[in-house]
């Protein structure tokens, strides 16, 4: 069944919802749909709260490291990260979300770890010990009872050129331990005619693949879900593309998180039957914890809850 999954963008440092083809090298072409005054860490909690997983912190650009970490600390295991994500860093992300906040993610043959955090999140702790003015935690040792897990999303460095380097997917998979339980792949792409393209570097650069039954084939085998930004419609509250919605589901055996053009509700229920409820949703700017006015944070909530 079709699902809302949430997303917290990052741009500068800052939460904010951007027109997705403008995004460029150039600060003045930038049209900006919203710019929260709130952290990162905000929309992160507000995700927790509602047990709403699996949704993505997108690095766009420089500057957004700090803030991207704080999110992972808000939401543990809960959030996918995206933005430079190579097989140098790919682990340190997945170490990182784990080791500072639930210590599950790397950690399950241990039961003590020592926390620096002043909040202990209640979810994956037993109980918690001072010991000399240190406390430690005693952890849950089985994650697999919580269905939980860190993962990290990649684009950009499998292009070199605009080229698709399968070695260089297979180095990130590599580091990972060779886990693909861990990585999803953005396919984010651009529309050629009746055709779509891998788009990297913010969307601006259009690679040599293509979108279709076989490069999906290809890559499936490397990853455990993808996510695809139509890049022409994001922003846009114009509505989804429903065509391409409807080529994922039918060239996708794993599961697919699309976002782009949604303006309401009523969206969701197009990608889910558009996809026969295969495709899952990702709403920005038309959502009202962004500025929106198309539909509300608790409505996609409800959604989940009844489908």
């Amino acid at each position: 069944m079709t699902q809302f999954r949430p997303c917290i963008d990052l741009h500068s440092g800052q939460v904010k919802q951007i027109v997705g083809g403008t995004l460029s090298n150039v600060a003045e072409d930038l049209k900006t749909n919203y710019v929260s005054k709130l952290p990162a860490s905000h929309y992160a909690e507000l995700y927790r709260k509602r047990n709403l997983r699996g949704g993505h912190v997108v690095k766009l650009g420089p500057g957004n490291e700090e803030a991207a970490l704080e999110a992972i600390q808000a939401w543990p295991n809960g959030l996918q990260v995206a933005g430079g994500i190579t097989d140098k860093n790919a682990q340190y992300w997945i170490d990182h979300g784990a080791e500072k906040v639930s210590a599950l993610a790397q950690a399950l043959g241990s039961s003590i770890w020592l926390c620096r955090r002043t909040e202990i999140r209640g979810l994956f702790v037993r109980r918690a010990e001072l010991c000399f003015g240190i406390v430690f935690i005693i952890l849950i040792n089985d994650a697999n009872q919580w269905n939980v897990k860190q993962q990290v999303i990649i684009t950009s460095f499998l292009f070199p050129s605009g080229k698709f380097s399968l070695e260089r997917l297979e180095l990130v998979l590599a580091a990972l331990g060779g886990d693909k339980s861990k990585l999803v792949l953005d396919l984010s792409c651009r529309r050629k005619d009746n055709t779509w393209f891998v788009a990297m570097d913010r969307w601006q650069t259009i690679t040599e693949m293509e979108i279709n039954q076989e490069s999906i084939a290809l890559l499936e085998p490397y990853c455990s879900e993808f996510l695809i930004h139509a890049a022409d419609v994001e922003g846009l509250q114009q509505g989804v593309d429903e065509e391409l919605v409807s080529k994922l589901a039918e060239w996708c055996t794993i599961p697919i998180t699309y976002a782009g053009g949604a303006r309401s509700l009523q969206d969701l229920e197009k990608v889910h039957v558009s996809s026969k409820g295969k495709v899952d949703l990702t709403i920005g700017s038309a959502l009202d914890i962004f500025g929106g006015s198309g539909v509300t944070f608790d409505e996609c909530v409800e959604w989940n809850k009844s489908h």
